[in-house]
């Protein structure tokens, strides 16, 4: 099964086989369904990652930490009790396999999910985490940059973050989604483009899917993991390139909303919006309105780096190679 995608410009792209990685075997994406009584669906018991697969400077394509990201997903499992039966390196692999069966000749959307699947036998119905059986499924789609580089406008919302006492936050919980898509609806519906979420204590914690970070007084910083954050992936790139490439390092403590609207540069940054500026928050533009110098060299910094034109950080790219079967 293939697919044909029309860019802006009218022509056709290549098309890629609609391929998934489900229940143990390589299946048409059609095919890769679960029962409505699957567990995770009913109960959001499940864990996910995304990860992007970047084209490099000679066509080929290369996986952007994704060792790291399977990583946080084993440990996003054990947290609830998943047995995904494979370990960092077979998971990379069966991605790979997966992006080389699909053929692809753009970027990639890269969407790993584990999770409860049915009671087994013996084990009373209920929400649980023992007695319930586990699966594995990952599925891939083309998806290029989609955030504007010139800058998006965020509002603080109504929603708090929650507690790592009433939710795991440091793993990727399907079921701990909700509370990011009413952050988002509430904002787009005000007319933002994402929302920037407190807390409990009314300090900064994380945008709806993304991490945020400020430039105060010729500092870099971000709220540290006790805000109540998910550690991102991109966060950690940022810090390394930040420090190593602009000499710039970066501050971790708390953040409250009083600090963003003083900031000279708000970024956020998260595998899918990757580095992306933030000129207005709340209605009330941040420095200048528009990107500040610190958030334009990073952004220029994790381009060459994710397309492997700094070779310094060839370590973090898993090249996928061809199809030869």
């Amino acid at each position: 099964m293939t697919s044909a995608v029309t860019t802006t410009a009218g022509q056709a792209t290549p098309a890629i086989a609609a391929l998934a990685y489900h229940d143990g075997e390589f299946v048409a994406l059609a095919e890769a369904t679960v029962p409505v009584t699957t567990q995770a669906l009913q109960y959001g018991t499940g864990v996910f990652e995304g990860i992007r697969a970047y084209v490099q400077e000679d066509g080929g394509l290369a996986v952007f930490r994704g060792h790291d990201h399977y990583r946080r997903l084993l440990r996003s499992s054990r947290t609830l009790r998943i047995e995904v039966g494979r370990d960092v390196e077979q998971l990379s692999e069966l991605t790979a396999e997966l992006l080389r069966r699909i053929g692809p000749t753009s970027d990639m959307y890269i969407r790993p999910l584990a999770f409860k699947k049915s009671l087994l036998p013996g084990t009373p119905p209920g929400v649980q985490l023992t007695g319930v059986s586990d699966a594995l499924t990952i599925n891939a789609f083309r998806m290029g940059s989609y955030t504007d580089r010139g800058g998006i406008r965020v509002a603080i919302s109504s929603w708090r973050r929650p507690e790592s006492g009433v939710l795991p936050v440091r793993a990727k919980v399907t079921g701990g989604y909700v509370n990011n898509a009413l952050a988002v609806d509430e904002a787009r519906a005000a007319g933002y483009d994402d929302a920037i979420l407190l807390n409990s204590r009314g300090q900064v914690a994380e945008a709806s899917t993304s991490n945020v970070f400020a430039v105060i007084r010729g500092r870099l910083v971000t709220p540290p993991v006790t805000a109540d954050l998910l550690e991102g992936i991109t966060r950690d790139t940022v810090v390394t390139l930040a420090g190593e490439l602009l000499g710039v390092d970066t501050d971790f403590h708390d953040l409250g909303r009083e600090d963003l609207s003083n900031a000279d540069e708000v970024f956020l940054t998260g595998t899918g919006a990757e580095i992306v500026p933030v000129t207005e928050i709340g209605g009330r533009p941040v420095g200048d309105g528009v990107p500040g110098p610190l958030t334009t060299a990073l952004m220029t910094a994790y381009h060459d780096v994710v397309r492997g034109k700094d070779q310094r950080y060839r370590h973090w790219l898993q090249t996928v190679g061809s199809d030869t079967t």
